[in-house]
């Protein structure tokens, strides 16, 4: 019954990993660069939500109808409006601009909320679980939260195979210049590509602030994990997102009950080595084909 119970609590696990790496693969596989302000991009969607059940007096879940698009425009109006500009001269500059941005949201979140560590309320939900066998309970938001990646990742899937939009993506991440030739405006569709990206990003703040209490500088540990997604499943892939989140989940909930000090260890070692042994992750791709 405990190897179930750590399967099944890490399998959930994976699934929150899985939500903080889908942006950023989504962004690498189309525009092909880091967005290294990803984690505090996580965090300031969180502050937003909890800024919107404030004022608005909604649960953290229905926030996300307001959360949602204001996030979109941000994504889109920072890549059309600044990213973009950098992407000329190449990766390297966008990659220090986003690195400049994590430092301003987190002073930013600092100045406007304090210090200290907050959390969004559910009410019941946040508490509520299933028996599934004797010694074996497990939290019902956790199964919701897997649920969603699962939708997000089969409704992204879709989105990429069988949209004009989405092809118009996978064009311009296959040969910008191509897909130029042929009318697509790469511009507007790197706006859109993040737009889309911050869209899943305010999904994944409100999960997190329901799981767990946040401050403003948890946005490079978000980061972390994020990566070692990305690495594990392969950069660009978006089921790989899955499987990547699912390993990190496994390794870390494993490595914590052979010891507790081994949880964060255990993750990162695997990490490494899946790196080292297969440096382009288990499905390298930038973007699924049918």
């Amino acid at each position: 019954m405990i190897a179930i119970s750590t399967f099944v609590n890490g399998i959930l696990l994976g699934g929150l990993y899985a939500l903080y790496g889908l942006g950023l693969s989504l962004t690498f596989g189309i525009m092909r660069t880091v967005n290294l302000a990803h984690g505090d991009v996580i965090v300031l969607a969180t502050y937003l939500a909890l800024l919107t059940t404030q004022v608005l007096g909604l649960t953290p879940i229905l926030s996300l109808v307001v959360l949602v698009p204001v996030m979109f425009c941000i994504g889109y109006g920072l890549q059309r409006l600044i990213l973009n500009r950098a992407l000329k001269d190449g990766m390297m500059p966008a990659v220090i601009i986003t690195f400049g941005l994590s430092f301003v949201i987190q002073n930013g979140l600092l100045l406007g909320f304090s210090a200290d560590r907050q959390v969004l309320r559910q009410g019941a939900l946040e508490t509520m679980s299933v028996t599934l066998a004797p010694g074996l309970t497990i939290g019902v938001f956790p199964i919701l939260t897997l649920g969603v990646l699962l939708v997000m990742i089969v409704a992204l899937q879709a989105f990429m195979g069988r949209t004009l939009l989405g092809r118009a993506f996978r064009a311009t991440s296959d040969d910008p210049s191509t897909a130029q030739l042929v009318g697509i405006d790469g511009k507007r569709i790197y706006g859109l590509a993040m737009g889309l990206s911050f869209a899943l990003i305010a999904v994944t703040g409100v999960v997190m602030g329901i799981r767990s209490n946040f401050s403003p500088f948890d946005g490079p540990a978000r980061l972390i994990f994020a990566f070692e997604v990305i690495i594990i499943g392969g950069m660009g892939s978006i089921y790989g997102v899955l499987a990547g989140g699912m390993i990190l989940g496994l390794a870390q909930t494993i490595g914590g009950v052979l010891n507790p000090t081994f949880f964060q260890l255990a993750g990162h070692v695997v990490t490494l080595g899946i790196l080292v042994l297969r440096p382009s992750g288990l499905f390298p791709e930038t973007i699924e084909r049918e």
